[in-house]
């Protein structure tokens, strides 16, 4: 019971001091428009300035800011127009996503960034590196809710959302987003495996169940299959 008391007074300590720091940290925590009308928190990682994020938030000179306007004319010219060469930047970056190649994918969606700033792809590729490559969740939920805010997303935006909540240990807001995402996009099992997930860590095995059988209906991506065995293994589904 001593133990206890005491663990319970350092937790009362902690918070307190969180308390107080708070406001310090909030102050501190700067924002930077990366496209009309869009704040976003200035992060910055240990990795090359082209494998971050907004591409570290680094100071461009004059230079550099030629050479990318550079790359995009010529990527313009080179596939008959900016959504077109926004698109197939985007599409190898999710490539690399898929291969694990996630120094490449940042990469990639830094050169999409230069293109279409203000595509919904951008954010949400963003908040994938953040969190694969740097381990930030504070930055992946930022980005991602920018992201549903932003132009054209993809299907796989609110499934790929609902996990990042499900591996911070957040369930009960990963199962919201997903009932969203399986209402959305009904014939995407890996948001329908998610959400199996989802409501199983919610205490709801049943639901689970019949959120696994829907996803098992719908062709699982090579990424989801294993996901979806184990959960409805862990949920004694039928």
């Amino acid at each position: 019971m001593s133990s206890f008391r005491n663990y319970l007074a350092q937790t009362i300590r902690a918070a307190a001091l969180v308390a107080t720091l708070a406001p310090t940290l909030a102050a501190a925590a700067e924002t930077v428009e990366v496209v009309p009308g869009v704040q976003v928190t200035k992060r910055t990682y240990s990795a090359p300035t082209n494998e971050q994020p907004f591409f570290g938030f680094a100071v461009k000179s004059p230079e550099d800011k030629a050479a990318d306007e550079k790359f995009v004319d010529a990527i313009v010219a080179a596939t008959g127009s900016r959504e077109t060469a926004f698109e197939e930047t985007s599409k190898r970056a999710w490539l690399a996503i898929q291969g694990g190649r996630v120094r490449e994918a940042a990469i990639r969606f830094n050169q999409a960034f230069l293109i279409s700033p203000e595509q919904s792809t951008v954010y949400h590729g963003f908040a994938v590196i953040a969190q694969a490559r740097f381990n930030d969740f504070d930055a992946a939920d930022e980005l991602f809710r920018v992201a549903l805010k932003q132009p054209n997303p993809v299907k796989a935006l609110k499934a790929d959302y609902g996990r990042l909540l499900l591996i911070a240990k957040r369930p009960r807001d990963a199962q919201a987003v997903l009932d969203q995402a399986v209402k959305e996009s009904p014939d995407f099992s890996d948001a329908w495996t998610n959400l199996a997930w989802a409501r199983f860590q919610n205490g709801d095995a049943v639901a689970a169940c019949t959120a696994a059988e829907e996803a098992a209906k719908r062709r699982p991506s090579n990424n989801s299959v294993s996901d979806l065995t184990a959960v409805r293994s862990l949920a004694q589904c039928k």
